[in-house]
């Protein structure tokens, strides 16, 4: 077992001593955690560096500018027309609210290219909508967080692409990426149907109800007084989407490199456009004021810290992991195990599951992408497939891990759901992810694609 791997152990032993036996907050088991790490790796040097590093992170920023956003959104009652019309629509249906998280979500995460900030960006509209329609806190949350972190697997995905230059460097010229899309949907649809039955057992344990008739808005009375705030979805999503269609066409043409940068700001300037948009429509012009919203703010930014300080110091670790090497010596020992085509299949996801708690789906990928695929087609399964369930197991799996699962951490902020119970409920949607991985890497369900 490698030095490496202990680590790792000891990082999580530090975390869960912290916040479960002695019951303090996450995000200062989480510095604590960073700190035993910087001893056990000897980088007392670069103490700093890591966590100076992360304050230049912009999808770090964009998750505390959605979160802020939010609070604006409610102030200001833009969500509640925005709301009042899926519920107009969807509210007659048990667990309407929750399918509309599931779909907008996941479509919206594969143009996002981040889970975390996926979750902050549509997060602001579909949990609202659900704790109205009856959803627990803690439920309205994990759906969220399941449906964004999906987007991780599902074409434009940044981490398929990590995924298919790894299948290039174990088969070059063999496979194409169009070839790879087609397997990404084929995949996709397997767990978008597990999510689903996932989401229609919750709603019948928790006795999750159709809204009373009453109390359902009339489609047309919540067009009319919501229709501007309907457009708050569009302001977020239109950046994205013109962003995978254009970036290598038209963008680079007109402003040629900074194209690129366009593309790495998207998620952190898509938030104040909502905002300024928000206060523009808004009915209550008192509500709009400079004075009003420094006042909302401040009373909840209580409630913004301690995520954003969780996540914050999660990602310090994942820098300080990278630098010192600690995923390549991992995955050499991986592949020393000499495992079979099943215990591969059980014991390849769980490992990515316990990574995800550390390092981005991304950096999952470019460390072990192309020892996975080798070992999975040496034990006979289309190295397709193999490369397929690359973001399945890494980029989809990252944030959903606790105890340093930063989509869950962002949706519990916009739920304002209780720790303990978002976390247990959490763990049910992570185990049955896995389960379904565990399947799809033995090769027995079809596939469209292959």
């Amino acid at each position: 077992m490698p030095i490496e791997l202990i680590y790792l152990i000891v990082l999580l032993a530090v975390i869960c001593l912290l916040f479960i036996v002695l019951k303090r907050p996450i995000y200062e088991a989480m510095f604590v955690g960073y700190i035993a790490m910087v001893a056990c790796l000897g980088a007392w040097g670069d103490f700093g560096t890591y966590l100076l590093k992360i304050s230049t992170n912009t999808l770090f920023y964009a998750i505390i500018a959605f979160l802020t956003v939010a609070h604006i959104f409610s102030t200001t009652g833009v969500i509640d027309d925005c709301i009042d019309v899926i519920l107009s629509i969807f509210g007659r249906f048990t667990g309407g609210a929750g399918y509309v998280a599931l779909i907008g979500s996941t479509f919206m995460g594969a143009l996002s290219g981040s889970g975390a900030g996926n979750v902050a960006a549509t997060g602001v509209f579909t949990i609202p909508a659900m704790k109205k329609s009856g959803f627990p806190p803690e439920l309205a949350a994990n759906v969220e967080m399941s449906a964004s972190t999906m987007g991780n697997m599902i074409p434009p995905a940044g981490v398929i692409t990590a995924a298919f230059a790894a299948l290039g460097l174990v088969y070059p010229e063999t496979y194409d990426m169009s070839q790879l899309w087609m397997v990404m949907w084929g995949i996709a649809l397997w767990f978008i149907l597990q999510r689903a039955i996932t989401l229609f057992a919750f709603c019948k344990y928790y006795k999750v109800k159709p809204m009373d008739p009453a109390d359902v808005p009339k489609l047309g009375a919540a067009l009319k007084k919501g229709w501007k705030a309907l457009l708050i979805p569009v302001v977020i999503f239109l950046p994205f989407w013109l962003d995978s269609q254009f970036k290598t066409t038209l963008f680079k043409d007109l402003i040629g490199d900074g194209a690129a940068a366009m593309s790495s700001c998207i998620l952190l300037f898509t938030p104040g456009l909502a905002g300024m948009y928000a206060l523009l429509i808004c009915k209550d012009k008192k509500k709009a004021k400079i004075s009003n919203l420094a006042n909302v703010l401040s009373n909840t930014v209580k409630g913004i810290v301690p995520v954003s300080a969780t996540i914050y110091f999660a990602y310090a670790i994942s820098e300080l992991f990278a630098a010192k090497g600690v995923g390549d010596a991992i995955g050499a020992w991986v592949q020393s195990l000499g495992f079979s085509h099943l215990a591969l299949a059980i014991f390849i996801p769980l490992f990515c599951a316990l990574l995800g708690m550390v390092l981005p789906g991304s950096s999952q990928v470019a460390i072990f992408g192309g020892i996975f695929i080798t070992l999975f087609a040496n034990c006979g399964l289309n190295p397709l497939l193999a490369c397929g369930m690359l973001p399945v197991i890494t980029g989809a799996m990252e944030g959903m891990t606790p105890p340093l699962a930063l989509c869950m951490y962002t949706a519990m902020g916009i739920a304002g759901s209780d720790l303990k119970k978002t976390t247990m409920n959490c763990l049910i949607w992570v185990g049955l992810h896995y389960a379904l991985s565990v399947v799809c890497l033995m090769g027995i369900l079809p596939i469209i694609g292959l």
